[in-house]
């Protein structure tokens, strides 16, 4: 909702985005936040899309904030991003490797 009153960057929500890989709510939303500041430039010349992608964008914030998880098919929407997204989530030497090697796949 911050991103879009512009009180926070884009970027900063998505640095300080609560991260919990078992929530498939939280991880839609993050990847939504990720597909809304990918589309800027849609944004910028197409009134009509920037609107609806708002509205989506807000849809998904609402349930978030009233604790309610979100519709099964805007999670299925999202699930094909999950594992393509260069989201580096975990700690650990280990975990670094094996995030650089899914990123250069």
């Amino acid at each position: 909702m911050q991103v879009l009153a512009e009180k926070i960057s884009i970027q900063d929500a998505i640095k300080h985005f609560p991260r919990d890989e078992e929530c498939s709510s939280l991880e839609c939303a993050f990847h939504a936040l990720l597909h809304y500041e990918a589309d800027e430039d849609y944004r910028k010349h197409d009134p009509d899309y920037a609107e609806e992608q708002a509205e989506h964008l807000e849809g998904i914030a609402c349930s978030l904030k009233n604790g309610e998880p979100l519709p099964l098919n805007i999670i299925q929407d999202y699930g094909e991003y999950y594992e393509k997204a260069p989201v580096l989530s975990k700690k650990g030497f280990k975990n670094i490797f094996k995030n650089l090697f899914r990123l250069t796949v």
